[in-house]
């Protein structure tokens, strides 16, 4: 199948609508549980060459209920998206049979008809992340509780200085913990750590919160923002979610010498396994495919970015609305029609309606595909669908937002909201902002834009932004200026990808001939 099929449904969607994508990744998180197994939802994921949803011995109760409540029910509180209660009351009894072993830590089967004996620390992130989202959303006791309980349980298992006491969590827990780095285990908690006390001031996740934060910055997030595979390990996620939690607790103590070490990684480090687009690949070992990337990672870049926008650092605005459409959106599962259905004579449940229970997934891309040239198989994993939508839930809050300085457009997505409308020029020949309630207006201008074209009558430029001091309500405010053409060129480790933009969306894309692809191929 060609695949400039998925660039044209995306185009018929409107590359701008951030909204549709989180809606269509909600109905996927709800359609994965798996029947064989008490409903708790499906882990792994595969579409080519052969199709089927399937558990995980390391990630399935243990993580994908946390992704995919902290998507949902954010999704629900951003977007107005519509839940099916059900669906989320299955994703909250798998998490609480993960903590429900000997002690409040998120446990895994390995086996799905075994005991929980798995205790993999990089779960504590997901753990928590399944707690929050029904604490805050649902006002649930039993969550709060386990939080509690779980928080505890890390201070009397671990401490900074030594680490895990594995015979105390032989007797505690009942299993030995693995962990291959700081990085890729306990310290991914950090961001789930600060959310949680947002919404119940818990003193012991800041205390643990802090007690991370240290460690981290004394091992792995230099002040001269340099990356150390050796230090984080190479599973990239855990690098960049690290980062996103760092900026969030930034962000919540109002401590800027850290959120400027989060810049400092975010410029330099962040790049040695990154590129322009906000692709990440998925692994930095040496010998990893150089074109697959993860959505998760992506998803982080953009968190972190519109943290950083939030406090002066506007270009990095204009970096995460650039990841989002040339990159996040494209790579959203939307075209199913090659995914041939397996045959399923005895009704195993993981190969029922696979192609239709994976629409709206998202996965492991290469910038210019679903299919990295040199993979023969596509892949999502569940987990990653909650990861991406998460992220994206994040972009629609800040598209615009308004505090006590006016009504501010940080990102140029098409988006309403009962204070303002703003019609993307992407998609028509101008930019349009109407407000519905009075206020000064900011509109954040593209770096490439050329000012010379944009006349708003009683405006000023203010660094990044547009100021409109006095706007009127209910008439539009235009800004008419041309989204240039350009090119730029993606270094990854064995070949140059050429990328032809318009304004900040991909026109053309090298794509070397591989299939599933989202974009139109560059034609020299």
């Amino acid at each position: 199948m060609n695949g400039l099929l998925f660039y044209g449904q995306l185009k018929d969607v409107n590359t701008t609508d951030v909204k549709d994508a989180i809606r269509l990744a909600c109905q996927t998180m709800q359609s994965v549980f798996n029947a064989d197994d008490n409903n708790i939802p499906f882990f792994g994921s595969r579409v080519r060459p052969e199709a089927y949803l399937g558990f995980s011995s390391a990630h399935t109760e243990a993580h994908v209920p946390g992704r995919h409540l902290n998507a949902l029910l954010n999704a629900e509180d951003a977007a107005g998206i519509e839940l099916d209660e059900s669906a989320v009351r299955k994703q909250a009894e798998a998490a609480y049979f993960s903590f429900s072993g000997p002690a409040a830590v998120p446990l895994n089967r390995t086996e799905t008809d075994g005991p929980l004996d798995f205790f993999l620390t990089h779960n504590f992130r997901e753990g928590i992340h399944a707690l929050y989202p029904l604490v805050k959303y649902r006002n649930d006791e039993r969550a709060h509780d386990i939080a509690e309980a779980c928080i505890a349980a890390i201070f009397d298992l671990w401490s900074p200085s030594s680490g895990w006491n594995v015979p105390r969590c032989l007797e505690r827990v009942g299993a030995e913990p693995t962990e291959r780095t700081f990085i890729s285990g306990l310290a991914r908690v950090l961001g789930p750590l600060v959310k949680y006390y947002r919404c119940t001031n818990s003193a012991a996740a800041l205390d643990l919160a802090l007690v991370l934060k240290e460690k981290l910055l004394l091992a792995a997030f230099p002040e001269d923002g340099r990356y150390d595979i050796d230090v984080h390990g190479t599973h990239t996620h855990s690098s960049t979610c690290v980062m996103s939690s760092l900026a969030q607790l930034a962000e919540l103590t109002g401590d800027s010498s850290l959120l400027q070490r989060v810049k400092a990684f975010y410029d330099r480090g962040l790049k040695d396994f990154s590129d322009q687009l906000g692709w990440v690949i998925e692994s930095s070992a040496p010998d990893s495919s150089p074109d697959r990337g993860e959505v998760n990672n992506t998803g982080d870049i953009v968190e972190t970015a519109l943290i950083l926008g939030r406090h002066g650092h506007t270009d990095c605005l204009e970096d995460a609305e650039r990841i989002v459409r040339c990159h996040i959106l494209p790579s959203q599962l939307r075209d199913i029609e090659f995914i041939q259905e397996p045959a399923n004579p005895d009704g195993i449940d993981g190969l029922r309606d696979v192609a239709n229970r994976h629409k709206g997934a998202f996965g492991f891309p290469a910038p210019y595909g679903h299919e990295p040239i040199d993979i023969d198989r596509v892949g999502f994993n569940m987990d990653i669908v909650g990861g991406g939508t998460a992220s994206l839930c994040e972009v629609y809050r800040d598209t615009t937002t308004h505090d006590e300085t006016g009504h501010h457009v940080n990102l140029l997505f098409d988006h309403e909201t009962d204070a303002i409308s703003v019609q993307s020029n992407v998609t028509r020949d101008d930019l349009r902002v109407t407000l519905k309630k009075p206020g000064p207006l900011w509109i954040r201008i593209p770096s490439w834009a050329d000012r010379s074209q944009i006349s708003v009558p009683n405006s000023t430029f203010a660094g990044s932004m547009l100021f409109v001091p006095n706007p009127p309500v209910g008439e539009p405010v235009v800004l008419d200026y041309p989204l240039p053409d350009r090119e730029i060129v993606l270094e990854h480790r064995t070949r140059s990808i050429r990328v032809r933009l318009k304004g900040d969306s991909v026109v053309s894309m090298d794509n070397f001939g591989a299939d599933l692809t989202y974009f139109d191929p560059i034609d020299d």
